[in-house]
């Protein structure tokens, strides 16, 4: 038997290894157009800012090193132009020699990845993609050879922020340009602040809801007509799948312009498997087609498709949560499932809990505050999705709610859940079980909440809002017009208060519960601020479009 396999990075060489140990005797032929095969391409922006020093420990393995330990023939700078799936044939075009050659499989595995979009106009400037070790070469060429280079970043996506941070460690003043208005498109607004404000700290200039337009020598122009000096563009507007050859062959493409599979990741073609960036996933949420450019679902498909190869029974795919976090300048930022934004455009009810948890017991030194943000599905109390930013304990949290996610817990179970805690690592009530103890109050109506998007229309109705902070607390700053009332005081003074729908909050949102229960208990209509004073904050000082309430 003949395997070939069109791509050798995440997905292909995953597929090739794997398939390598549960067949010694299949032919395994790789064809990959770059220069190298089985990098780490994360890893890339690392080597770009000087975190990671050697170049060498970006290549985990070579054509040489893969022939000796799994018997694959692999080819870089080979590109497949063609395939013939009823002759079970590919057509293969040497890009050193620029001649043609047909190969023949039994089974084809397509594991292109993404590419990236149109080419920015103009010339007089190099624009390098982040995507290859030639990439980097050529990025760290220019910061080489100037003393104080200037730097576009086109795109603040994931891609884009890690090479923000990067150009600025090798000393780049850098310009980042984001058709969107804001950066990270998939946070919700009020979570991205903290990264804005991290980027303006730093000195990077950020243009929002616009483009660039073209290059020249020396600088480029923007689709807002002003014009940026630079001596490097990094192009990080995103990608999409390539499926040029696949379309070509009469592969079915999906929805969603990927590759379609079914849960084996067989596409329409008999004897073709097809993995990675080109190929559609199916959502955790509401089963439909989605893409997730992923290096772990790459590699988990890439070895599943060999299995199926092989003939090994193996459990069908697991729908995709696009678990996803990325570091910026301090600050760790992750997300799982789907945002605020993306559930109120598609009309589907949600709870949103905020809370602002410590990485670790506030007594032992070092407890650093993160944002955490909780998306539950009313009816069945069924996490939807979670945001979180912060400066440590991040990772941990996101990892937790992503199992949590996938395991089909309840938000409000998320209190049940017998997490590591000694004072350096974690809290007797960690944050996820704090978030879970909000979830459930909301879903037994021991509390009622309302969105820091929703205080302006909920005032303008008659509301009157309570700060229930100290007295210190509220000099600092306050939410304009309200009442000064602490939480100590409540008991003896809330006959002070008007006669009127009651908005009650404090810092972050657990004494503004206690506020809440407090006087309702005692005849008030109230409604506790979600996440207090922080969230509300961050969300308006972004000054970015809200995404509507929640239901």
């Amino acid at each position: 038997m003949r395997t070939i396999i069109i791509g050798g990075v995440a997905a292909g060489m995953s597929a090739a290894t794997r398939l390598r140990r549960l067949d010694e005797s299949r032919e395994i032929v790789v064809f990959e157009r770059g220069s190298y095969v089985s990098f780490a391409n994360c890893g890339l922006p690392y080597f770009v800012g000087r975190v990671i020093e050697d170049r060498s420990s970006l290549l985990l393995q070579t054509p040489a090193s893969l022939a000796s330990r799994f018997a694959l023939r692999v080819h870089v700078r080979h590109e497949v132009v063609s395939i013939d799936t009823a002759a079970r044939t590919v057509t293969v075009r040497d890009l050193d020699s620029g001649s043609d050659r047909i190969e023949r499989y039994d089974d084809l595995v397509l594991a292109m990845g993404a590419t990236t979009t149109e080419a920015i106009p103009g010339e007089g400037m190099p624009v390098v993609t982040l995507r290859s070790v030639d990439d980097v070469d050529a990025i760290t060429a220019v910061l080489d050879g100037i003393p104080s280079p200037r730097a576009i970043v086109a795109g603040a996506g994931f891609i884009g922020i890690e090479a923000v941070e990067n150009l600025l460690a090798r000393g780049a003043h850098v310009t980042v340009v984001q058709r969107g208005s804001q950066v990270l498109s998939p946070l919700d607004p009020e979570m991205v602040a903290p990264v804005h404000r991290a980027l303006d700290e730093a000195g990077v200039d950020v243009r929002t809801g616009t483009t660039v337009s073209s290059i020249h020598a020396g600088g480029a122009t923007l689709s807002d007509g002003t014009e940026v000096p630079a001596d490097l563009v990094v192009d990080a507007r995103g990608v999409r799948p390539d499926v040029r050859i696949a379309d070509a062959a009469g592969i079915a493409l999906g929805p969603t312009g990927g590759i379609a599979v079914d849960d084996r990741h067989r596409t329409s073609a008999p004897g073709v498997w097809a993995v990675g960036d080109a190929v559609e996933k199916t959502d955790h949420l509401d089963g439909r087609a989605t893409l997730v450019t992923m290096a772990g679902l790459a590699n988990r498909h890439g070895r599943a498709a060999a299995d199926d190869i092989a003939g090994a029974v193996t459990a069908p795919a697991t729908p995709a949560l696009g678990t996803t976090i990325v570091g910026v300048l301090g600050l760790t930022v992750g997300l799982v499932g789907w945002s605020e934004r993306r559930l109120v455009a598609a009309g589907r009810a949600h709870r949103v809990v905020h809370t602002h948890p410590f990485s670790h017991a506030t007594y032992y030194p070092g407890a650093e505050q993160m944002a955490m943000k909780l998306l539950i599905d009313p009816e069945t109390d069924l996490i939807l999705g979670a945001q979180l930013v912060g400066r440590a304990g991040v990772d941990k949290r996101l990892d937790v709610l992503a199992v949590a996610m996938t395991s089909g817990l309840t938000a409000s179970a998320l209190t049940q859940l017998e997490l590591a805690y000694a004072p350096q690592y974690g809290s007797a009530k960690d944050g996820i079980n704090m978030a879970g103890y909000v979830a459930e109050n909301l879903a037994t109506g021991a509390d009622r909440t309302i969105q820091w998007h929703e205080v302006d229309a909920a005032r303008a109705a008659g509301a009157v809002i309570v700060d229930v902070r100290t007295t210190g607390e509220h000099a600092a700053g306050s939410i304009p017009g309200s009442i000064l009332l602490p939480l100590d005081e409540l008991r003896e003074r809330h006959g002070e208060l008007p006669d009127a729908p009651l908005i009650v909050h404090c810092r972050v949102g657990q004494r503004g519960h206690t506020a809440s229960r407090i006087l309702q208990q005692l005849g008030h209509d109230v409604r506790n601020l979600d996440g207090g004073w922080l969230t509300w904050t961050d969300g308006v000082e972004t000054g970015l479009p809200r995404h509507g309430s929640a239901q």
